[in-house]
């Protein structure tokens, strides 16, 4: 079995204290409905990349990410007093379109099982 890599170890820390950082402590209403799908870290640990998706799909992403610009000094400071790294990481916000990607997906399937009708046998028999 491969150990974990320090890296992944503090990309979880991270993910957990950012998660119930946006739960408790950050009260602005445009990060009230994101949720932190993955954190990526450097293997020097100096560049964190953080994955999230908003509630309200693509159209809320304008908002959410003027959000976590405005709170992005307060969530450094918070994590950094946190985790106790030596250095803390600089953090990157990216938005995970695999939820919608999904989504889209799942929407076409079903589309084409309505049109194909119970059994997927043409009509044209």
């Amino acid at each position: 079995m491969k150990p974990f890599k320090r890296a992944d170890r503090v990309a979880g820390l991270i993910q957990k204290a950012l998660s119930q950082m946006l739960k408790k402590d950050i009260k602005d209403p445009r990060l009230g409905a994101i949720v932190i799908t993955g954190v990526k870290m450097t293997r020097d640990l100096k560049l964190a990349r953080i994955y999230y998706t908003a509630m309200g799909g693509s159209s809320q992403k304008e908002k959410v990410e003027a959000g976590l610009l405005r709170a992005g000094g307060f969530v450094k400071r918070s994590l950094a007093g946190q985790l106790g790294l030596r250095y803390m990481p600089e953090l990157k916000f990216f938005y995970d379109e695999s939820i919608d990607y999904g989504d889209r997906i799942e929407k076409l399937l079903k589309s084409i099982s309505l049109n194909d009708g119970p059994d997927n046998i043409s009509a044209e028999k």
